[in-house]
């Protein structure tokens, strides 16, 4: 498995457009989002506007990473026989999957630490020294979830398929989620339903920690139940794959 997740993080790298859309247009969003806005807090929360975006386009960019990447490299290593080989070898199904999680969750890191330098250096953000550690801790740890997600994408869709449908799944849970504005400017509705949606609780984690406080108990059960759904779901389409193949 150890040798898997080096090999899929060679071929990531190698991807410069897929290095691109994960690690740079995050930060380069970030900061046309949050150019121009002022520092007045946001209505409803403690936190302005370059405070809340540096924390959501972390969220954001390490799902485009976890989620979009995984989601279609999957789909095509089925296409071409590669998961195929692997089921000869010695690598257990759960594996498979635990390293697919892994890799992607690795290759998520730069996007984190690149937006979050953005938000030091160009916007001024200034926190304390286990803030800035926390974060990108926090935001990396969460993004295990949407790499599980991710990975049952790949096996749910084929080919041409997979990319509306991760890129469907990616985009409603960024807006519902809160990631694109706060949830506080928009309507009752759609923060109720973002109450108990995986990408809200995952850019919480972040902005709990902006606040001066700890992530909530609500977020962390949330995504670890989101966790052990998706990820559950993956291994159950990997062996329903094994079957039919």
């Amino acid at each position: 498995m150890t040798t898997l997740i080096k090999l899929e993080i060679v071929r990531a790298l190698r991807n410069k457009k897929f290095m691109f859309f994960s690690v740079i247009y995050p930060p380069a969003l970030y900061l046309i989002i949050a150019g121009g806005a002022d520092s007045s807090p946001i209505p409803g929360m403690k936190l302005n506007m370059g405070l809340y975006y540096m924390v959501a386009m972390s969220a954001f960019g390490a799902m485009t990473a976890v989620l979009i990447g995984n989601s279609e490299a999957i789909a095509k290593e089925r296409e071409k026989g590669w998961v195929r080989q692997l089921r000869l070898t010695a690598l257990p199904g759960r594996g498979y999957v635990a390293a697919k999680m892994a890799s992607a969750a690795t290759i998520s890191l730069p996007s984190i630490l690149l937006v979050l330098l953005a938000g030091a250096t160009v916007k001024g953000v200034r926190l304390e020294t286990w803030q800035w550690i926390a974060i990108p801790v926090g935001t990396w740890l969460g993004s295990f979830v949407f790499a599980a997600l991710g990975v049952a994408i790949g096996y749910l869709a084929n080919g041409d398929a997979v990319r509306p449908l991760a890129m469907m799944v990616y985009f409603v849970l960024a807006f519902l989620g809160g990631l694109w504005m706060p949830l506080t400017i928009l309507p009752q509705w759609v923060q109720n339903i973002a109450e108990w949606l995986p990408t809200h609780a995952y850019a919480a984690l972040g902005t709990a920690v902006e606040a001066g406080g700890a992530p909530h108990l609500k977020d962390v059960a949330i995504l670890a139940g989101y966790l052990i759904i998706f990820a559950g779901g993956a291994a159950w389409l990997y062996r329903k794959d094994t079957r039919t193949a």
